[in-house]
């Protein structure tokens, strides 16, 4: 056996815990799942279980009750999610790649200045005074996108790797050789740094797919809402009617019968879905890219 191999009683144990942590984060999602299923009636008398004594689809029957606004909700979050992560990526590597070169004369002023707001920040009223009064972005799609394209914590990421991964005498040499910065960024810099590039990609997929306070603050049109603040909004709305359903005159009985659990569990999933699939096709260059932009240059 080679000094660097493991023996085979390690490789069963270390087979058998991964297996455990395997199980340990699949089973709340069957968890969920099957509560989603479930008569809200038996959840009431027995609690969550992983067997449903009765299935009921009252839940999803809820949900899609009007269809066209979920479906729509869902392509919004998708041109969002689609857009946001494409254009994100390509900004905060336009900005990270200067400030790893060490010839560039300010990247110092230019790495301050990412640094700086991450630190300080001018506030929520500032904030929302610009997206609305000074670019006038309000009930509008790119209310949902432009104000998460830059992200400083990304930057720093994308930058450390550049400096880590791509030789300076490479870049040098394709200077030499007559190519310009552009041509150096995107046939050499770039085939260099796919698993940054995914990385920061998944981190931004996951914070525009996840994000609903964009469209609290920003979109009174309901045509514009993302998924997540309609799931957040319809929520709101079976907690509201389930605590003030005897002051509704006429509906009492109907609102009692609100399953609002099964829907929470039922939104949970069809808000996890897409991301869920779309994670396998980062995760070869996740790993690699998070490592080595975990250490701060």
């Amino acid at each position: 056996m080679a000094n660097n191999e493991i023996s085979k009683f390690t490789n069963i144990i270390l087979h058998v815990i991964f297996i455990i942590l395997s199980i340990t984060c699949l089973l709340p999602i069957v968890l969920v799942f099957m509560i989603s299923i479930t008569d809200y009636d038996y959840i009431v008398l027995n609690g969550y279980q992983f067997i449903p004594e009765k299935l009921s689809l009252e839940a999803y029957a809820y949900i899609f009750k009007d269809y066209s606004v979920v479906l729509k909700a869902y392509g919004v979050s998708f041109f969002v999610t689609i857009t946001g992560t494409l254009v994100s990526v390509f900004i905060s590597s336009l900005y990270a790649y200067p400030i790893s070169r060490t010839d560039f004369r300010y990247r110092g002023f230019f790495a301050f200045l990412i640094f700086f707001t991450m630190l300080f920040g001018g506030g929520l009223v500032p904030w929302y005074m610009v997206y609305t009064q000074v670019l006038d972005l309000k009930n509008s799609i790119w209310a949902l996108i432009v104000p998460m394209l830059l992200s400083p914590f990304n930057v720093l990421i994308m930058k450390t790797y550049f400096q880590m991964s791509v030789p300076p005498a490479l870049i040098e040499a394709s200077t030499i050789d007559g190519a310009g910065e552009l041509r150096t960024f995107f046939q050499i810099v770039f085939p260099l740094s796919l698993p940054v590039f995914a990385t920061i990609g998944l981190f931004n997929t996951l914070h525009y797919w996840n994000d609903w306070f964009n469209s609290m603050i920003f979109i009174t049109d309901t045509d514009l809402y993302s998924l997540q603040y309609l799931m957040y909004k319809m929520i709101s709305q079976a907690d509201y009617l389930s605590r003030n359903g005897a002051l509704i005159q006429g509906s009492a009985t109907e609102l009692a019968k609100l399953p609002g659990e099964t829907i929470r569990m039922a939104m949970a999933l069809i808000g996890i879905g897409p991301i869920v699939l779309a994670y396998p096709f980062f995760q070869r260059y996740f790993i690699k890219g998070l490592t080595l932009g975990s250490i701060k240059g």
